[in-house]
């Protein structure tokens, strides 16, 4: 599995997303996945709708489980993670899996995303 996670703030825009996930996914395989927590998933749905990939809820417990290798104060404050992004993608990859893109944040700053593969079974 490849997945998107994302992270964003309030009043976030379908293009603030697609931007992020844009930059994050430059160069890579196609995600088959997207990854956020569940206050974040009702914004998130139209675009893993239109793109035809299911959308992953991670729970906090799960995203606190991730180390993440940057980190954002935001994050840190609202979840108890480095990157609710990072965190997401690689807690819906699975187990071993590892990031192939760092979060990328988008254009107008308001949304995050990056991008983890997970290990074949």
């Amino acid at each position: 599995m490849i997945a998107a996670g994302f992270g964003f703030r309030q009043g976030t825009s379908l293009a603030s997303l697609e931007s992020a996930l844009a930059l994050a996914q430059e160069g890579l395989p196609a995600v088959t996945a997207f990854a956020a927590p569940l206050d974040k998933t009702a914004l998130l749905r139209p675009l893993a709708d239109a793109m035809g990939v299911p959308l992953h809820v991670i729970p906090r417990e799960a995203l606190r489980a991730q180390v993440t290798p940057t980190s954002s104060d935001a994050s840190l404050l609202a979840y108890g993670v480095g990157s609710v992004a990072e965190a997401a993608a690689l807690a819906a990859a699975g187990p071993g899996a590892t990031l192939l893109s760092q979060r990328h944040i988008s254009a107008d700053h308001m949304a995050t995303c990056a991008i983890a593969q997970g290990t074949p079974a």
